[in-house]
């Protein structure tokens, strides 16, 4: 989404139900906790990723509902948002497939894992496959450069040493996982992910 049409969501416009539940501000109030009362827009990071759990991306109005809890302009949220690869903006797939591309995996073949793994799935950076499975993102040093290339997995299972074949098996063995159990274990609000 271009900032222009970000823009246009005004922070004290109020969605008819609330874009987070109690338990999820209650969070983010822990969150706030830890810096001055003067330097709540501190927590906006940690904000943002209870708000993707909960609801599973960061939808722009998600994203206001942020920036009007934290006394921040919504722009200024969107901007933190769609700096960082470990954010969805958009729902992903069941599973996020965040390759390394940073020079010590680009040195130990990881761009070529990922070229490979785009051909795999026939699609490219920031896309997800047809059957919703796979949403694919490019991503910088995830701090286990001697593991190189590097891959994460819904921004939590890291994979090492992807090479053609350890990526054939994950991809095998998260479409077994996918079939095995239909519905996602997270699902955010009126069925999105």
């Amino acid at each position: 989404m271009s900032g222009q049409a970000f823009t246009q969501l005004s922070i004290t416009e109020r969605p008819q139900e609330p874009a987070l539940s109690a338990q999820a501000y209650e969070k983010i109030d822990r969150e706030i906790a830890k810096y001055p009362s003067d330097q709540k827009q501190s927590a906006v990071m940690a904000a943002l990723t209870i708000a993707q759990r909960e609801v599973g991306w960061l939808s722009p109005e998600v994203q206001a509902a942020v920036a009007t809890y934290l006394d921040m302009p919504a722009i200024a949220v969107h901007e933190i948002a769609s700096f960082y690869t470990m954010y969805n903006l958009k729902p992903p797939g069941r599973f996020k497939l965040t390759i390394c591309t940073n020079l010590p995996c680009g040195l130990r073949n990881g761009n070529q894992s990922a070229r490979y793994l785009q051909a795999k799935l026939g699609i490219g950076f920031n896309d997800t496959t047809a059957d919703g499975l796979f949403t694919l993102k490019e991503g910088e040093c995830m701090g286990a450069c001697g593991d190189a290339p590097v891959m994460i997995v819904n921004d939590h299972r890291m994979c090492s040493w992807m090479s053609n074949d350890r990526i054939d098996a994950l991809i095998d063995e998260l479409r077994a996982a996918a079939s095995d159990s239909p519905e996602p274990k997270q699902m955010g609000k009126k069925g999105e992910r």
